[in-house]
């Protein structure tokens, strides 16, 4: 199991929210670029950004500073947040960023999710599902929608997505562990990539997320307030 340590970007700044809150945000580096290196000095090879601004707007504010990171650090990235058409998926992709991640498009575009496989392959394309109350949540959080997620993870697989990043919005930022139950579901009913996140909280969170054999784990908050080390976590995936 990888672990993506996660920036999330609001004005340019890596900030965390708590439960999607906007209103309850922390500031941690205003200087992002500052935090990528860290997670590569700790062993990283992945990074996980999310433009927050981008996710409630619709639109890519933070695409400069994505790119900025990702320079100079040197790591593979994954970035989701404000993209919701096929030009600004080109441009990430021409860009270099190994993965673009699909939110609200891929909910509310009819078939956007598998036009855009079609369009880049699936190794460049997830889709994020975001949970709240068992259904998939859109704009940054900040409405729910009618959808069933496990229902729609199955959609999104039948559209030929191979790796989604669930999240389950009650537990992320809260530093009161993972959901285990939720993902563990995902396994049995889902034959695809699935990276967790929201809630990672410890090292015995890695240790029960890599015994389900899940793709992947992301790191936020746990990172930035000291209870998890990127090194520690990636470590505790081989035990």
């Amino acid at each position: 199991m990888i672990i993506l340590p996660a920036i999330d970007l609001f004005h340019g700044q890596a900030v965390r929210l708590l439960r999607g809150n906007y209103d309850d945000m922390t500031i941690y580096d205003v200087e992002p670029v500052n935090t990528a290196r860290k997670f590569k000095s700790e062993g990283a090879q992945w990074l996980h950004i999310v433009d927050l601004e981008g996710a409630r707007s619709g639109e890519a504010v933070n695409l400069d500073t994505v790119m900025k990171i990702r320079e100079a650090c040197g790591l593979k990235c994954e970035v989701g947040g404000g993209i919701r058409d096929m030009k600004t998926i080109e441009h990430y992709v021409s860009s270099g960023v190994e993965r673009v991640i699909l939110g609200t498009s891929a909910v509310v575009i009819k078939n956007f999710a598998a036009e855009a496989v079609k369009e880049f392959g699936s190794d460049k394309i997830a889709v994020g599902v975001d949970i709240k109350d068992g259904n998939v949540a859109i704009k940054g959080w900040t409405e729910n929608s009618e959808l069933e997620a496990v229902n729609f993870c199955q959609r999104m697989q039948d559209d030929g997505i191979t790796t989604i990043i669930s999240t389950d919005i009650s537990r992320d930022g809260a530093m009161k562990g993972t959901n285990v139950k939720l993902y563990e579901t995902l396994s049995e009913k889902l034959s695809m990539n699935i990276i967790a996140s929201g809630g990672v909280s410890s090292l015995d969170d890695v240790k029960a997320l890599a015994k389900l054999n899940l793709y992947g784990a992301i790191i936020g908050k746990a990172y930035y307030t000291g209870a998890v080390k990127i090194s520690q976590a990636i470590e505790a995936t081989k035990s």
